[in-house]
């Protein structure tokens, strides 16, 4: 195959590398991009619910299990879909070698379990395309010092993909998921929500980081930093469907490529219930009280999002209210209850019944009213706001959980997304 090919990565998912007829379905879809012409590496990702297996058996077999043989273990679910996924291309004739991520190798952080892409040797790799071959690659996982296997998180896959797309100069990175797109918001809530064609980078950051579920937030921050173009597309199509290059997928670019022409107010509507809340009581309103809470939370790695400080008062205290991911909600109070004698407070609160609605566009730099029409909206549904935050293109709230699908709904009405022409 000529140098010049344009080279493409292709990721697929654990739902569409969910057994043998799955796999060859995604060897064909493969196979169409070959003959189209392409170089293609293929990230996979190991079949869907299969890594939580392998999860389940290491805290089975220690609570305390060490990090570097917990990912020896969890990494194994790619390394088998990328085996199966080489031998089903070679059996409808394409040339096809699996690549483990320390035979190329991807060279990460040793921070096992949430490990980082430092680099990645392509010589290997280049040689078997330029031999005509496809490469598949496990997501997922690389090689730190000492050559021990590294996982790169949950979702770490599509960072993969981005990754290696970066290092091959591809010409775009397709992410096959079960969804074709990226929406204005879940389909599942509204109906009525539209798939995008573009998005920008920094728009799918925030979408991803405020509970959209399509990309990983890594992965955009990479794609971002390397400017990668990104598409998300489905793998659930039938097998006349156009290439890659040709459907009508969510293209994730820079904004000057967006251009003003397609850009608009709000672009999509996230919500996240994965969110908790913590109240710390009458904390003694003077310097230095704020960082007693924040300080240990961050040294025990626990990220803090919403923060709400109340007007102190003639008691010299004030209540502090904050959110944290409800996988940290433990850990939290833990660290919390153990720093209660250096902090001051008297009683700490929890609520995991909260959810976080946000609005997100690029739009927002050059018009006003934004937060105000949230805000507006939701009171006129009788939906209290909890805690507020904000960036340049972001507004979030949060608000009790029971009223997260009638707020999605009513902010969706209220931007114009449901809207003939919204995407």
């Amino acid at each position: 195959m000529p140098d010049n090919s344009p080279r493409i990565v292709m990721k697929f998912g654990g739902t569409s590398m969910a057994g043998i007829e799955r796999i060859r379905t995604v060897a064909a879809r493969i196979k169409r991009e070959v003959e189209a012409g392409n170089q293609v590496a293929v990230v996979v990702s190991a079949m869907a619910g299969e890594t939580d297996r392998l999860v389940n058996f290491c805290r089975e077999a220690s609570s305390l299990y060490d990090p570097h043989e917990y990912d020896v273990v969890v990494s194994s679910g790619e390394q088998v879909t990328s085996g199966l996924l080489a031998i089903a291309l070679q059996a409808i004739g394409v040339p096809a070698r699996s690549w483990l991520g320390w035979q190329l190798p991807i060279r990460t952080s040793d921070g096992h379990a949430s490990a980082r892409i430092g680099e990645i040797e392509t010589s290997r790799l280049n040689e078997s395309l330029a031999r005509g071959e496809v490469a598949v690659i496990p997501g997922f996982q690389g090689v730190a010092a000492g050559e021990r296997v590294t996982t790169l998180g949950r979702g770490g896959s599509d960072t993969s993909a981005v990754a290696m797309a970066a290092a091959m100069n591809a010409d775009r990175c397709d992410i096959y998921t079960d969804v074709d797109g990226v929406y204005t918001t879940d389909p599942r809530i509204v109906p009525r929500a539209r798939k995008l064609k573009r998005v920008t980078y920094e728009e799918m950051l925030e979408l991803a980081s405020v509970g959209a579920k399509v990309l990983q937030t890594r992965s955009v921050g990479l794609a971002m930093k390397e400017n990668v173009r990104v598409q998300v597309l489905s793998s659930f199509v039938d097998d006349d469907a156009p290439l890659g290059s040709a459907e009508p997928g969510t293209l994730i670019v820079s904004e000057e490529e967006l251009g003003t022409m397609e850009r608009q107010l709000i672009t999509g509507i996230a919500h996240d219930k994965n969110e908790a809340k913590i109240t710390l009581t009458a904390v003694p309103d003077r310097p230095g009280s704020v960082a007693s809470i924040f300080s240990p939370l961050a040294d025990a790695n626990i990220n803090v999002d919403m923060i709400v400080q109340n007007v102190a008062h003639s008691t010299g205290s004030t209540d502090v209210t904050f959110t944290v991911p409800s996988a940290d909600l433990a850990k939290s109070l833990d660290v919390l209850g153990k720093a209660q004698g250096d902090i001051g407070y008297t009683e700490l609160v929890h609520d995991t019944r909260v959810a976080k609605i946000s609005v997100v566009g690029v739009g927002m730099r050059s018009h006003a009213g934004v937060a105000s029409t949230m805000f507006k909206t939701l009171g006129e549904r009788g939906i209290n706001i909890l805690a507020i935050t904000t960036s340049e293109i972001k507004v979030s709230v949060l608000i009790e959980e029971d009223y997260t699908e009638l707020a999605v709904r009513v902010l969706h009405t209220a931007y114009g997304l449901d809207a003939e022409d919204a995407a």
